[in-house]
């Protein structure tokens, strides 16, 4: 009961020192927010969305109208018709992105298999709406093109029919999953500088002499160090999921968050030991960040949270097999993109767990040691 006490104190004085830092409050509150935010947002520009196009419709005819009538929202805006004269202002001053040329006797050419050609002007200094956009005009006019002479897509008998239906994301909304990849990046990387650096803070200030003028062990110090910044980081997360993700990037949860939370403490072990024990191994806090993005990087690039597991080589795939991070965004995406139950998923929490107290045990080695050569 006593040492229950002890870590529950240490925990609070944890606690404490975190909340008197207010440059590491704001950066880990901008880390949680816009750095989620951001990315999210950014994504959407992978995608054409309300792009303003204008057509030129020298033909006239009942394909050209048809071409004209099949671009519409969300990727585009209502398309203007304008005459070719117009054209060149209204691209200068940036009002329009793309402008469809449809040229004289286009539908008499179609019509006589002469190949036609229509003219796209497009405005790149709009780089990314301009490459997407280039290849949706395309698929557009080819397809309304096949479609007219065929009078439907459907006329030729086919052997099989594919119907493609997307079950997770049905919108393929890349904001919410985007920003999801920006937060488990920040988790680690928080977890890990936040705990090391109060390991690395406690001996340049001389703090650790204090400590071990107590009757406390090891154990409890490490133990007070973890559960009150896994606390500070469950708390964030839990905001930035809820207002950010949720809220602002409107992701969807599909499974249960009770069961999502359950697994980010676990996870959250594991990183505040590896940060701890990352602070055996440095003398300040210079040293700690170099050390940190040396391991938080490969854990997050590897983890199958930018890049898919089975596109990295099988030694690679093995390696990561023993970081918790791997098994995290397993975690997190079967969880909140499937809707997976504890049933499914108990595999990852094992493994996050066996690979924390692994971790804890090495970090607690070392730990002690290096009190051990503090106090001489």
């Amino acid at each position: 009961m006593r040492r229950l006490r002890n870590i529950f104190d240490l925990g609070l004085k944890e606690l404490h020192s975190i909340l008197r830092d207010p440059v590491l409050m704001l950066i880990m509150a901008w880390a949680f927010t816009v750095g989620v935010i951001t990315p999210g947002k950014g994504a959407g520009e992978a995608s054409l969305h309300n792009a303003p196009i204008a057509i030129v419709d020298e033909d006239n005819s009942s394909l050209s109208k048809r071409l004209a009538a099949s671009f519409y929202e969300p990727y585009f805006l209502p398309p203007r018709k304008i005459s070719e004269a117009a054209v060149e202002s209204l691209m200068d001053q940036g009002e329009i992105t793309f402008v469809l040329v449809i040229p004289v006797n286009f539908e008499r050419d179609v019509y006589a298999e002469d190949t036609p050609s229509l003219q796209l002007l497009i405005d790149a200094t709009r780089m990314k709406q301009a490459g997407i956009g280039a290849r949706y005009v395309q698929s557009i006019v080819n397809g309304q093109v096949t479609e007219f002479l065929n009078k439907s897509r459907r006329q030729e008998a086919l052997s099989a029919n594919l119907v493609v239906r997307t079950k997770y994301n049905p919108n393929l909304a890349p904001g919410g999953f985007q920003g999801l990849v920006a937060m488990i990046g920040h988790v680690t990387l928080f977890t890990v500088i936040l705990t090391g650096a109060a390991v690395v803070r406690e001996r340049e200030r001389g703090t650790v002499q204090h400590a071990l003028a107590m009757p406390i062990s090891s154990f409890e110090l490490m133990a007070g160090k973890i559960w009150a910044n896994a606390l500070v980081i469950t708390v964030v997360i839990s905001t930035s999921l809820l207002l950010v993700l949720k809220g602002v990037l409107g992701l969807t949860i599909a499974g249960s968050l009770m069961l999502l939370l359950g697994g980010v403490l676990t996870y959250l072990f594991s990183a505040t030991a590896i940060g701890i024990f990352l602070a055996t191994l440095v003398r300040s806090m210079p040293q700690l960040g170099l050390v940190a993005m040396m391991v938080v990087v490969p854990m997050n690039m590897l983890s199958g949270n930018s890049t898919p597991l089975e596109s990295q080589p099988e030694a690679l795939q093995t390696i990561m097999f023993i970081a918790p991070s791997r098994h995290f965004v397993s975690f997190v995406q079967a969880v909140i993109f499937r809707g997976a139950t504890l049933a499914d998923v108990w595999f990852e929490i094992l493994m996050m767990a066996g690979i924390g107290i692994a971790l804890f045990l090495a970090a607690l080695l070392r730990f002690r040691r290096s009190m051990a050569a503090a106090q001489v």
